[in-house]
């Protein structure tokens, strides 16, 4: 029996959630190439996740503990597919069990590897004010030095800037004012034109009230004032609201020398598409977890081949809009859990013990989805870890 039948032939039994065991036949993987296939026209950025060091001697609630290789090399992975690394960033647990110490490592890490790796290689790593507590912000001159030592250290280490939303601005700013003194600041100092990075409050819900206002109109009209005053400072936006009539507004209203990039993981391959009047680029958690996927899709858009580009990344909006399910901020356990699936990583542990995040009917919906997308590149291996999981959990599959 070739390898495409035999996977049609694999089943295991999945929790149900109304209760009791279904049987679950897997069906053939898609064949996507390990490196990208051909040209692309939009930038893509994946968000990418760490791999946790399961055998440290730490707590990993409160240490974060790396495995560093294969940290990298799943980097080198996405470079291969022609994807670009935002480094740093909520996906790798960014202020959510990583902190700044390590983040700088792992950016210093990163940006080495991209140098070696070739000039292709693209990355962009974080930059925000997480070492300085929310609450120990007395003044906007405090959120000021935390930004300008995390972009000083960036730079040093030679890596390019997202300019990350600060939780201590959140907290003390209060009006349009206050984000343009602090971001002007900023921007009037950075090297190179930066990415920066609108977070909503369902990723983060620090973050509520970011721009001085609950009422994203009016946030938007702030971001938008400041962003195009600062143009030839700024590469490109990053919005992640999950609203794509938002981001195509702001799309419309940006410099044309600003890029728009989508963070939007329920509609990415409509606003990546684009429309008569724009498209938006992209910077993803969810091309982590689909990266060959989103890789052969961006090649086919690139050659003219719109359908085929729908074609590929319709079956895995599913299946982010699952990962990225409220509570939002704990979509990092699906990302980590389809890299275990697909033999990326060899155990499902992770920063923070976060691979406790998500329910094991959450875990098994991932499954499915995945396996409907084809993006269950080992079907036996899959079904083997999944089965692990499983009965860590008490199911016998």
């Amino acid at each position: 029996m070739n390898e495409r039948a035999n996977a049609t032939a694999l089943s295991l039994r999945l929790p149900l959630a109304g209760g009791g065991l279904e049987t679950f036949k897997l069906s053939a993987p898609r064949d996507f190439p390990a490196r990208a296939s051909g040209p692309m026209n939009r930038i893509a950025f994946s968000a990418a996740h760490v791999v946790a060091d399961p055998l440290a001697a730490s707590d990993p609630w409160l240490e974060a503990a790396i495995d560093w290789d294969h940290t990298i090399a799943y980097r080198q992975r996405l470079w291969d597919l022609g994807l670009g690394v935002a480094e740093a960033m909520d996906t790798a647990q960014r202020g959510m069990g990583l902190d700044w110490p390590t983040s700088l490592d792992l950016i210093r890490r990163s940006v080495e590897a991209a140098k070696a790796h070739g000039p292709e290689a693209l990355v962009f790593s974080g930059a925000g004010t997480d070492h300085l507590a929310p609450e120990a912000a007395r003044s906007l001159d405090d959120v000021i030095r935390a930004y300008e030592e995390q972009v000083a250290a960036v730079e040093k280490v030679g890596g390019r800037i997202i300019l990350m939303a600060s939780r201590a601005l959140a907290r003390i700013g209060t009006s349009a004012a206050d984000y343009e003194t602090v971001y002007g600041r900023i921007l009037s100092q950075v090297r190179e034109p930066v990415i920066i990075h609108w977070l909503g409050d369902m990723f983060d819900p620090a973050l509520a009230g970011y721009w001085g206002t609950r009422d994203l109109d009016a946030a938007m009209d702030t971001a938008v004032a400041i962003i195009n005053a600062h143009a030839a400072k700024v590469d490109g936006v990053k919005i992640s609201l999950l609203d794509k009539d938002k981001e195509i507004a702001m799309r419309r209203r940006l410099d044309p020398a600003v890029r728009m990039y989508t963070g939007d993981d329920f509609n990415y391959a409509e606003l990546v598409a684009g429309d008569a009047q724009g498209y938006s680029h992209a910077l993803l958690g969810i091309f982590d977890a689909i990266a060959p996927a989103a890789s052969a899709a961006l090649t086919a858009l690139a050659a003219g081949d719109e359908a085929g580009f729908h074609d590929i990344l319709a079956p895995t909006v599913p299946l982010s809009r699952h990962i990225f399910r409220a509570p939002t901020r704990f979509y990092k356990t699906g990302v980590v859990f389809m890299a275990y699936l697909n033999g990326h990583q060899d155990h499902f542990t992770m920063v923070g013990g976060q691979e406790s995040a998500r329910s094991t009917l959450h875990l098994a919906e991932l499954f499915r989805l995945a396996d409907r997308a084809g993006l269950l590149t080992d079907p036996d291996l899959a079904v083997q870890r999944m089965r692990a999981v499983l009965a860590v959990r008490g199911v016998e599959a």
